[in-house]
């Protein structure tokens, strides 16, 4: 046995770097996935609004008649 040979972690240091890049990469999809799903609601609540805002116009405008 080669000194410092009972401390040999090298394949241990592959695998452990292998599951910290999937965990990171596994991190940035749920964050994109979360922001991309937010950003499409917002999207759908701006475009609610601004009908309800041109229907209160049109309903405005139509009273004054």
């Amino acid at each position: 046995m080669t000194e410092g040979a009972w401390d040999d972690d090298s394949g241990y240091d592959d695998d452990a770097v292998r599951r910290a890049r999937r965990a990171t990469w596994v991190g940035w999809t749920a964050i994109s996935g979360t922001v991309a799903a937010l950003g499409c609601a917002a999207v759908v609540v701006a475009g609610v609004c601004l009908a309800v805002v041109v229907g209160c116009m049109y309903v405005v405008v139509s009273m004054n008649r």
